[in-house]
Parts: C-alpha cells; sequence; structure tokens
C-alpha cells in the first residue's frame, strides 16, 4: 500500500489590535524592510508548501484582509481575543483533522524557513515548539523542565513564581502539532488562569497526560523569534534586517560605504562592481547592472539602471529606466515613465516625466522635460521648460536629434522641432521648427531713459 502524503496545514494568528504600537494601523500590518509583518510570515509559510494556510483576523480584519488579497488563504474570524488558544479553534473547522497544524504569530516577521522546516521535522506525530534562551525574558512565557531536561510545560508570567520569571528559556509561540491533537486538546481545555484566556500552551500539559512526545527547536539567532509590540521593537528588528540585507549584498560583491545607512524595502538586483554610499534608499523592484554607483542620500523605485550608471548625491529615481553609462545628479528627480538612453547627462535640479530621452542627450542644469520625446545628442540649456499641460489635456513636445536649445526657453506643446534646429536663449516656442532652422521668440527690447522705480519716487516724496 502507498503511503499516505503528509497533509500540513499553517495558522497564523493576526487578530490583535496592538495597543502599545498606539496606531490606528493593526500591529500586523506594520511594516519592516516595506513588507507588512503578517504578509512576512506568510511569505515564509508558502515556501513549506502547505495545503492551506489559514489568516485568523479581529482587529481591522477588512484592512489586513485587503492587505493580503494577492495571496490565497483562507480567513477565520477572532470576534473576541480570548487568547491564542481560542485563536486557532477559529481556524479549526476548514482544518484537515489529518493534518500536521503548524501554528505561526502575525507579529514575528523574521522567522526563518529553516527554522519552521526543522519544527515540522521534529514535530512527527506528537508537538514541537520552537524556544530560546534570551538575556531579557520580560513579559514571555517560561519553558519549565524536569530534572531530565524535557520540557515539563509552559507558564506565562502573570501566572510565574518569583523563581520561574528566573528562567530564561522562553516560549516564541511557534508550534507545530501532530494529526488530531488540537481536535482532542480543545475538547478538554479551560481557562483556569489569571487573565481567564484559553491558552494554547496548556497543550504542553495535555500532551504530556495523553503521552504525547514533545520537543523543541531552537532558532540559529534570537531574533527571528523577536515579536513586535511597539514602536521600539519595530525598529530594532528593521535594523537587524537590513543589517541582514546589506551582508547579503556584500558577499554577493557590492561595495557598500556604511552597511548600517542602506535601506532596502524591496527587492535589488545588482551586478558585478556596484558601490552604494551611506543613507541610500532602495524600494519595489530595482535593478543595478555591472559598475553601477549611487552616490550619497539617493533614493530609487521601481528602477531599472544599465552598465556604468552615476548616480550623483541627492538624486530621486522613480519608475525608470535608465541606458548604460549615464550620468544623474545631483539633486536630480527622475520620474515615472522616463526613459533614457545610454550616455546620456541628466544634471542637477533637472525634473523629468513620461519623457524618453535618447542617447548622449544633456540637460546639465535647471530643466523641466515633461510628457516629452527628445531624440539623440540634444543640448537642453539650463533654465529650459516644456509647457505641455493646458488646464485640460497634457500634450506632447517632440525634439529631434541634433537640436540645441538654449537657455531660458520655453517649449510650449503641442510642439515638434526637428532634426538639428536650434532654439535661440529665452525664446517661447510655440510653433513647430523645421531641420536646421534657428526660432528664435523673443519679445523686442526697449531701453527706456529717464524710468525711475517706483521705490525711487516714494523716497524722493518722503524727503520732500
Amino acid at each position: 500500500m502507498q503511503k499516505k502524503e503528509k497533509r500540513l496545514e499553517v495558522v497564523v494568528l493576526a487578530a490583535g489590535q496592538g495597543t502599545r504600537m498606539r496606531s490606528k494601523r493593526p500591529k500586523v500590518l506594520h511594516e519592516i524592510g516595506g513588507t507588512a509583518l503578517v504578509e512576512r510570515v506568510i511569505k515564509t509559510a508558502f515556501k513549506l508548501k502547505p495545503d492551506n494556510v489559514h489568516v485568523v483576523v479581529g482587529h481591522e480584519s477588512n484592512a489586513v484582509q485587503e492587505s493580503l488579497s494577492e495571496y490565497d488563504v483562507r480567513y477565520a474570524a477572532q470576534a473576541e481575543q480570548l487568547g491564542t488558544a481560542h485563536a486557532v479553534m477559529q481556524a479549526m473547522p476548514s482544518i484537515d483533522k489529518d493534518a500536521t497544524v503548524l501554528i505561526l504569530l502575525g507579529d514575528v516577521p523574521l522567522v526563518s524557513l529553516g527554522t519552521l522546516e526543522n519544527c515540522l521535522l521534529q514535530a512527527e506525530e506528537g508537538i514541537s515548539l520552537v524556544t530560546s534562551n534570551v538575556e531579557d525574558p520580560s513579559g514571555l512565557g517560561r519553558i519549565i523542565r524536569g530534572s531530565d531536561g524535557r520540557i515539563s510545560r509552559i507558564v506565562e508570567e502573570k501566572d510565574a513564581s518569583s523563581e520561574e520569571c528566573r528562567i530564561r528559556e522562553i516560549n516564541s509561540g511557534i508550534f507545530c502539532v501532530g494529526p488530531t491533537i488540537l481536535e482532542e486538546f480543545f475538547k478538554n481545555i479551560s481557562t483556569n488562569n489569571t487573565q481567564n484566556e484559553y491558552y494554547l500552551t496548556d497543550i504542553l500539559a495535555f500532551a504530556l497526560e495523553k503521552d504525547i512526545e514533545v520537543t523543541t527547536v531552537s532558532p540559529k539567532r534570537v531574533s527571528e523569534i523577536q515579536g513586535v509590540n511597539d514602536r521600539v521593537q519595530l525598529a530594532d528588528l528593521e535594523r537587524i534586517h537590513q543589517l541582514d540585507q546589506a551582508r547579503v549584498l556584500m558577499e554577493g560583491g557590492v561595495t557598500l560605504a556604511d552597511p548600517a545607512r542602506i535601506d532596502i524595502r524591496g527587492n535589488l538586483r545588482y551586478g558585478i562592481d556596484c558601490s552604494i554610499d551611506i543613507n541610500v534608499v532602495f524600494e519595489g523592484e530595482v535593478i543595478l547592472g555591472d559598475g553601477v554607483m549611487i552616490g550619497p542620500g539617493s533614493y530609487l523605485r521601481d528602477v531599472q539602471l544599465g552598465d556604468g550608471v552615476v548616480v550623483e548625491p541627492n538624486t530621486i529615481i522613480d519608475g525608470a529606466i535608465v541606458g548604460a553609462r549615464c550620468q544623474l545628479g545631483p539633486f536630480a528627480r527622475i520620474r515615472p515613465g522616463t526613459l533614457i538612453g545610454a550616455n546620456a547627462r541628466i544634471g542637477n535640479f533637472v525634473e523629468t516625466k513620461k519623457t524618453k530621452i535618447g542617447s548622449g542627450t544633456k540637460a546639465s542644469h535647471l530643466a523641466y522635460l515633461g510628457d516629452s520625446k527628445i531624440g539623440s545628442e540634444v543640448n537642453i540649456g539650463a533654465g529650459t521648460i516644456t509647457c505641455n499641460f493646458d488646464g485640460v489635456d497634457k500634450h506632447k513636445t517632440i525634439i529631434g536629434d541634433d537640436v540645441f536649445i538654449g537657455t531660458n526657453s520655453t517649449l510650449v506643446a503641442p510642439l515638434t522641432i526637428s532634426n538639428g534646429a536650434y532654439v535661440g536663449a529665452g525664446s517661447t516656442i510655440t510653433s513647430d521648427v523645421d531641420s536646421e532652422v534657428l526660432a528664435v521668440g523673443r519679445g523686442r527690447q526697449r531701453n527706456i531713459t529717464g524710468w525711475v522705480s517706483p521705490a525711487k519716487k516714494q523716497s524722493r516724496s518722503d524727503n520732500k
């Protein structure tokens, strides 16, 4: 007879309000590395390839479900917060009784796949839980062991004696329970404790009474089982996560000026010999080619940079694709929809938006280029702007190859400036310009003699 394949059901507890966060947002929706706490837990859970993932929701349940809309999970509602066992009970009607059940906490975001795999391996037909020795066990359930070293029970701090409070081995709240055990346990559970709640930890006493094997697993690092109850703990785990990210980058060949001053809030892919200075933030999906250099204080979101791109300090690049060997910044703002060809130069205080810029084109300083298509080897003078919005519609500016736009020019769309044309400095251009033509759109200068400013007139009047 073929051996029946073991089933795995995962239950993620995410019903709590998290009052110590002092926030209108549910605790589990606060973020580490740009990802909600509960989403991090669920991503790790799915790597185990479970048959189902159940999320127990309560406070602001609609917001939690909306944040997880892209995941194929089942929901169970915990209307009243009556303890951890009570939360798991809400999911039980949807759980296969012949499955192993892994119970995770939505506010313990850094638990590793390896730790959970060990927990599953140890559980077999019994119970396995994740424990660890910590320097400060305050507020956490303590692991009580017998003279033989085997776990005998878990005592919550509020129910613990002064001697038990000195124990440093704590319960993480992560349990793996073999088939049918939870079903039997819930038939006998009570609220006989100081908080009058249904404790999941009481399953240990039940297991020992029934001769069910109980084992423990320790994580490689304590941070794996650290929970988030307030903003301080959230910040602590954020730094741990970011240092982990930085270590991965450096092991992959990226030079970091200071591993403690980089933030990755999404996915960062990179080529060889990339260099990242201090206080750089990456969000969303970012791809760096070989030899990319990012200056200090820069922000990149949903960006692709080609080989050899140099990003000068304090530059914002958002939703753009940048060709090889471009130079951006300092203090440039590259907005969504920007496509920049190879060897282009976008300098200080230049802003682009929904604009395609050809190879070798230079806008070295103080320009706004929006809703435009700009060819190759174009020179954009300082102070140039594309006026693309008439108050109702956006219009497009098209500039051909080898065009020279003089300083302080205003280009009023819809407008086409053809290949090789010139625009004189200080011009306002409202009509199309043909190839190899010089366009000058200035008002005639008048020098008026004997003119006196109003301020001087007032001064003369006051002195009379």
